[in-house]
Formats: C-alpha cells, sequence, structure tokens
C-alpha cells in the first residue's frame, strides 16, 4: 500500500521551497529538510538552537542514493544494515552532493537507509536526501511521541505530517561510525 499521497505531495512542495517538515520516521518524529539546502539545513540549526558544528542525521530512500552521496560505501556498511535490529545510521567518509553545513568538520556525514514505507517513498519521489533530527530544542529530552514535542517546534516548521508512526516504541537509532582504515566505533547504541 502506497502512502498517503496528499501528506506526500504537501511535503515535497515544502522540501523543494526549502521549509521544514515535521515527520514521522522509522525511529522518533524528526524535522527534516533538503539535504543539499544550505538555507534549509541552517533553518534546522535555528529552530534546534543547536550549533551548526553537530551533525544531523540524512536519510536516504535506498542503497543506490546512498552510493549516489557518499565516494565509497564500504562493504562492511551492507553487513552491518543487514543484521542490525533497529535503524542505523552509519557515519561514512567524503560525502557527495549535501549542504556545505550538513559535512563534519572531518568530511564525514551521517546516513541512514529509511526502514519505514513513509520516509522510503517521499524520499523516493523527492529524489534526495533529507535530514532527520529528533523533534526537539538541543539539550531537551528526545520526544518519543507527538504530544511530547515542544510548541516552538511545532511552530516552527512549514508543515506537521498528519500520519501516525509506523514504530509502536520509536528510539533513536544506533549511530556507528566507519573509518576508511577499517574501524568500527559504535556513538550511540
Amino acid at each position: 500500500m502506497k502512502p498517503d499521497q496528499t501528506e506526500i505531495n504537501k511535503c515535497i512542495e515544502v522540501l523543494e521551497n526549502g521549509g521544514l517538515i515535521l515527520y514521522p520516521t522509522d525511529t522518533v518524529w524528526g524535522i527534516g529538510c533538503d539535504a543539499t539546502n544550505t538555507t534549509a539545513v541552517k533553518k534546522v540549526y535555528e529552530l534546534k538552537q543547536r550549533a551548526d558544528s553537530k551533525a544531523l542525521i540524512c536519510l536516504v530512500a535506498n542503497d543506490f542514493m546512498l552510493e549516489k552521496h557518499v565516494e565509497h560505501v564500504p562493504e562492511l556498511a551492507y553487513d552491518i544494515m543487514d543484521i542490525a535490529t533497529k535503524p542505523t545510521t552509519i557515519i561514512y567518509d567524503k560525502p557527495k552532493g549535501f549542504a556545505k553545513n550538513l559535512i563534519a568538520e572531518d568530511n564525514t556525514i551521517a546516513i541512514r537507509v529509511a526502514s519505514d514505507k513513509f520516509c522510503k517513498y517521499l524520499i523516493g519521489k523527492f529524489k534526495k536526501p533529507i535530514v532527520s533530527t529528533s523533534a526537539n530544542i538541543a539539550g531537551h529530552k528526545t520526544p518519543t511521541s507527538f504530544k511530547e514535542i515542544d510548541k516552538a517546534i511545532l511552530s516552527g516548521v512549514d508543515y506537521v505530517v498528519n500520519l501516525q508512526p509506523e514504530n509502536e516504541r520509536p528510539v533513536p537509532s544506533s549511530i556507528i561510525k566507519l573509518g576508511s582504515d577499517g574501524l568500527v566505533k559504535v556513538i550511540r547504541e
């Protein structure tokens, strides 16, 4: 079954115009924008009251989109994604085509291949990666349900997706850094 077309189309319209969406992800409710638009990314940092030196996670629709936006995807990344029991974000070296203010000082970026139907379909139809950062002000608790989202976040986005998350018990993703030297470092379990 395809996700609600009205919601998808409204999100794409907002994303294409450099706006912010609040949407259910494969983990927690997220603030999203076009990951290739520097101005939109800046709006996310401002809304979260977060320093732009702290990187944000990006979502891609599939392995093909991942390979298009990272110079080299190590074979180990596919192994990790295959065996992961929960959504897993991987930090890759040498990203391509992202907004400059999304790329960390060490030329890395955190990317997750979306696993829920809504995000996969939205990103696939948008044809570009989107930012996915938890819907909270920096330093505040990550909301695990819609009713826990701060009013400042709700009023600061351009569109709130009217859908229930697929995930009944949302938790932030695991974050793993894959070094070009083959080293694997768990950043968040």
